[in-house]
């Protein structure tokens, strides 16, 4: 039940100063003024206290009414999250749409699940069990693709004293009595979780398995696993947006969470506009069915921005806990750090390098640490796996979000304007990226694809290495005057380039490359590397070799040869040994 916790003392912009504050906490979700404004409270001082305010503060004045029940900001959790478009603090845009337009009007209050939808709830536990926080007690069909585990909230343990049978209920609808050591506790579909804190897991495994994207310079070269963290920078116009969409829509993780945070209007436009007719090409159902949108653009309010990240990760590990693999796609944490800025620097609070608070790096580190590979409270296995783009002004990486950023996580995926210029897309710099997990999914590669991925890969970046410093000598003489055995180097790394690196997000072969496909594809590279490498040494010149038509064939292989006839591409190694053979004798 709210109580007026305080009056408005003086308006800074999205902060709220009050006086006269009572009970109010740090953390408090409070609603401000006659149109009750949600707010947080987010610093204390005497009887006084500062809110940052999700929505516009115009019209507010002194002496104006707060309310609160004493509670943090949290989200909903139940069956019907899939599929929905939410702003930063869970309000489902769709509805406010219907409601009252295009644009969100202040003080909406709705609730984030349809709390009248009945849903087929199917108990798996029966009366007299004893059960824990997180344990699964029944499941309900959320999406064709996806089952809704129900599980009692992490803070509650007991033994089962009633369940409800197979049948229709609404989220609200009490499907379960648990008997607790401090009485007896109704159970729903519906539970609530504050966002700023994460959710509890048994404990933390390591990564095993890698988050296969369909994109090969992403798989082959700069792999990630499933509960990996990695950043994703770029100036303006590099394509971060256009990888995470890739991501979104070609990752093996089954549940995505994607959170446009301070972007612009006309990408999210773009994302929501195409999400609903793309096909899932792992099950062939729509892939709406298994995601989840918090839009929050750049001409929302900013202190809403803030917290559409908190948002965003609880939900996913509100999946995980479930035993699901979800990739979040956050784009970008630079306007979310921008947001930090702004409202500290209305909180007149010291500022650091660039103007960011003091606090930026620790609540990266804490927002990159709720990602992870993680065994339940109920013994499942899930995973969350965050994908963060970043934004650094002029391209410049030393910049402290970017800095700092790189800090938390084990790969960077770092976007050269230069090859988005050229139109080389996806333009993940293979110079300045890295990965730190090429040792931790080995094994997974070995047993499910071939045990000489890492060989050829090694092989492939080692030229790419080489044919860097030899474009610098070619910069100043031209490549004429180096020995066919480097200018063979350039023109490998030409093909590897144009033919693996490249790939058309707009082409229906090309968008999505399995990872058999790849391992395919570099081998047949590094084949035709070692074939060339043999003829050379024999006295052939490598303009010959770039004649032949095999060599048309290899820059080809990623159009001509679909997820179908990869038992054709498997040939591809002994034409080209059988084409080169002989030459130069």
């Amino acid at each position: 039940m709210q109580k007026v916790a305080g009056k408005v003392y003086r308006v800074v912009g999205p902060v709220v100063e009050l006086e006269e504050v009572t009970f109010l906490r740090m953390l408090d979700v409070v609603e401000v003024g006659e149109l009750k404004l949600v707010g947080e409270v987010m610093q204390l001082k005497g009887d006084h206290a500062y809110v940052q305010v999700y929505e516009d503060t115009t019209s507010l004045k002194a002496g104006d009414l707060v309310y609160s029940e004493g509670q943090p900001l949290m989200v909903a959790l139940g069956p019907g999250l899939l599929g929905t478009i939410y702003d930063g603090i869970q309000r489902p845009e769709e509805l406010i749409e219907k409601q009252q337009g295009y644009y969100i009007g202040r003080g909406v209050h709705l609730d984030a699940l349809d709390l009248k939808k009945k849903w087929h709830f199917k108990p798996v536990k029966t009366a007299g069990t004893e059960v824990k926080g997180g344990e699964i007690i029944g499941e309900v069909q959320e999406t064709f693709l996806i089952k809704h585990r129900v599980m009692i909230p992490p803070d509650q343990a007991g033994k089962i004293k009633k369940i409800v049978p197979e049948g229709d209920y609404t989220v609200q609808d009490k499907i379960a009595e648990l008997e607790t050591e401090t009485g007896t506790k109704d159970i729903t579909m519906l539970q609530y979780w504050p966002v700023r804190v994460g959710r509890p897991y048994k404990t933390k495994e390591g990564i095993t398995e890698p988050l296969l994207t369909g994109q090969r310079v992403i798989d082959t070269l700069f792999p990630i696993g499933k509960g990996s963290c990695v950043a994703v920078p770029g100036g303006f116009g590099t394509g971060k947006t256009v990888v995470q969409h890739q991501l979104a829509k070609w990752s093996d993780a089954e549940i995505v969470v994607y959170i446009g945070c301070g972007e612009r209007g006309n990408e999210m436009t773009d994302i929501l506009i195409h999400f609903p007719k793309l096909i899932d090409p792992h099950t062939g159902r729509p892939l709406m069915e298994r995601t989840i949108f918090i839009a929050n653009t750049s001409n929302m309010p900013v202190a809403a921005r803030e917290a559409s990240i908190y948002t965003g990760i609880t939900l996913a590990e509100y999946y995980r806990d479930m035993g699901y693999n979800v990739a979040l796609m956050a784009d970008s944490t630079s306007r979310w750090a921008e947001a930090l800025r702004e409202l500290s620097g209305r909180l007149e609070e010291m500022p650091m390098e660039e103007g960011f608070p003091a606090y930026l790096p620790s609540r990266l580190a804490a927002f990159y640490e709720r990602a992870g590979h993680v065994k339940t409270l109920a013994g499942n296995e899930g995973s969350i796996s965050i994908i963060a783009a970043v934004s650094p002004p002029g391209g410049d990486f030393s910049e402290p979000v970017t800095a700092h950023t790189r800090r938390f996580v084990r790969a960077f995926w770092a976007l050269d304007r230069d090859l988005a210029n050229s139109r080389h897309y996806p333009s993940i710099s293979w110079l300045d990226s890295y990965s730190e997990y090429l040792i931790d999914i080995e094994d997974w590669w070995s047993k499910n694809i071939s045990e000489d991925w890492l060989e050829l890969r090694y092989t492939m970046m080692d030229l790419l290495q080489k044919e860097q410093r030899l474009q610098q000598v070619v910069k100043l003489v031209g490549p004429d005057v180096l020995p066919q055995a480097q200018r063979l180097v350039l023109e490998i790394c030409s093909v590897f380039k144009n033919g693996f690196l490249q790939q058309a997000a707009f082409d229906p072969i090309d968008t999505y490359t399995s990872a058999k496909k790849q391992f395919l594809m570099l081998k047949s590279i590094v084949t035709l590397y070692k074939a060339s490498e043999e003829a050379v040494k024999k006295g052939s010149n490598v303009s010959d070799i770039r004649e032949m038509p095999i060599y048309q064939q290899v820059l080809r292989m990623k159009t001509d040869y679909p997820e179908d006839k990869l038992a054709d591409l498997e040939k591809m190694p002994d034409k080209i040994k059988a084409a080169l053979q002989g030459m130069g004798i």
